[in-house]
């Protein structure tokens, strides 16, 4: 038999080891400088194949809807394994005969790997230009996408972030939906291209993605939590300086994209986090709807769902001091 690895030692990869006896492993996820609890884990396993394993954490129950995620091929495609028991501490994986590696997650994970290979895809399209919003302080290349009216002055910018919390990884999935509409051959990407420059910003916390952190709550205050008087990380105050700069009065719209907790109200629905003031909020439900209305496809919306200020989490004492890149 095969000596069992168990490691996270790619990009994006998340875990601590407590132990294998038999066929069930122990482990839990790696906070590093995260404050409190939270749920991000991404671990490989190999010299499995063949073999029926239960992987048991033992800190949190951070498994989600469902299940984890599964990846073949070195992470370059996912699949949800399905939650059918509806654990949330634990799950049990039938390893392939051939599969010399495996690697899971609680999401589907998209580092630098994943995304430069959806940029191979759009590259020399004339509507999509690549730019660098700053180096980041291990030396990594913050990617900037400038899509749609680049070759004359557009009438509307707008900013589309994701990954302020580096863990949320589906939010990088969402962002490639959006280019891909924009850059799409029907009425609406035509007049997206004819009338609107955006700014996309993939990995705001570009250094956690590749290092697999986890990014929320991290210490002294995560990227998302970085917008008041003074940034401590350079990824915000570059995108601050970027924007005040380059919107040119013309910024209509800044859409910062997250992912919920594990499950549980709020958390298993597409929705928006209501701002605090009421031109804004005001704002914000127009739009939605409009998208409830034009939306299609598979994953639902409907405006009735949006959290408004002051509900559940979205209400002062979960800001403190600090400012989103929204507020």
């Amino acid at each position: 038999m095969e000596t069992l690895c168990i490691d996270a030692a790619f990009p994006g990869g998340n875990i601590l080891l407590d132990g294998i006896a038999g066929d069930t492993v122990r482990l839990h996820p790696d906070l590093r400088d995260t404050e409190g609890g939270w749920f991000y884990w991404s671990f490989r396993v190999r010299g499995a194949a063949g073999r029926v394993l239960t992987f048991q954490f033992t800190e949190q129950s951070p498994v989600g809807v469902r299940g984890p995620a599964v990846s073949l091929d070195e992470g370059r495609s996912w699949t949800w394994l399905g939650n059918p028991d509806g654990r949330t501490d634990s799950f049990r994986y039938v390893f392939p005969p051939e599969s010399a590696s495996v690697r899971f997650s609680f999401g589907m994970n998209h580092t630098d790997q994943q995304w430069q290979r959806f940029c191979a895809r759009i590259s020399g399209d004339p509507a999509v230009r690549e730019e660098v919003l700053c180096i980041s302080r291990q030396g990594r290349p913050v990617p900037r996408l400038h899509v749609g009216c680049l070759t004359a002055e557009p009438r509307h910018r707008m900013v589309l972030t994701a990954r302020h919390h580096c863990c949320e990884m589906m939010a990088s999935y969402a962002i490639e939906g959006v280019i891909e509409a924009m850059l799409a051959d029907n009425d609406t990407g035509r007049w997206l291209r004819a009338n609107v420059e955006a700014a996309i910003l993939p990995f705001m916390d570009r250094d956690g993605v590749e290092n697999g952190d986890q990014g929320k709550n991290r210490r002294p205050h995560d990227h998302n939590r970085d917008y008041g008087a003074d940034s401590v990380h350079l990824e915000t105050q570059a995108l601050r300086d970027f924007v005040t700069g380059w919107s040119d009065g013309r910024l209509r719209l800044m859409a910062d994209l997250h992912c919920p907790w594990i499950r549980g109200d709020h958390n298993e629905h597409i929705y928006q986090v209501g701002c605090e003031q009421s031109k804004r909020w005001a704002q914000q439900q127009a739009f939605g709807a409009v998208l409830e209305r034009v939306a299609t496809g598979p994953l639902p919306y409907g405006a009735a769902g949006d959290l408004a200020y002051g509900e559940a989490w979205n209400a002062a004492g979960n800001y403190g001091a600090q400012l989103s890149a929204t507020q």
